[in-house]
């Protein structure tokens, strides 16, 4: 009982220094925006809302100014459940990427964002 309330009080501080501390997100002209926005409805993330590695991927997001869409995988039991059928385990967080007609799980937050600064940095 007492560490699932030091883990909340954790987590709700993470996701309060997050809050405060966001970065701003990337500028780009209409037409760049327009092409990140058509790119990053082939992708969604699954995550949990507090853990330290999903709030660092969506820091990233924010940053490099990509709409997403989010799966709760920890409160919705559909996105929990296809990330372990598809994605092959329950970790957070997981980049689930579409294209070609094929889906592919990217884990690691140091991997996911790197997939993204290397797709997303440079449109302007």
């Amino acid at each position: 009982m007492l560490m699932k309330a030091l883990r909340v009080g954790l987590g709700e501080l993470i996701l309060l220094g997050d809050a405060v501390s966001r970065p701003r997100p990337q500028r780009r002209s209409a037409q760049g925006q327009a092409a990140v926005v058509k790119e990053a409805a082939r992708l969604s993330l699954y995550q949990f809302r507090a853990c330290p590695f999903c709030v660092k991927t969506r820091r990233a997001l924010h940053r490099l100014n990509v709409p997403m869409t989010l799966h709760d995988a920890k409160k919705d039991p559909v996105a929990r459940d296809r990330l372990l059928a598809e994605g092959g385990k329950v970790k957070v967080p997981c980049l689930h990427i579409q294209e070609a007609g094929r889906s592919r799980w990217l884990y690691d937050s140091k991997a996911i964002i790197a997939y993204l600064e290397e797709r997303f940095a440079g449109v302007v």
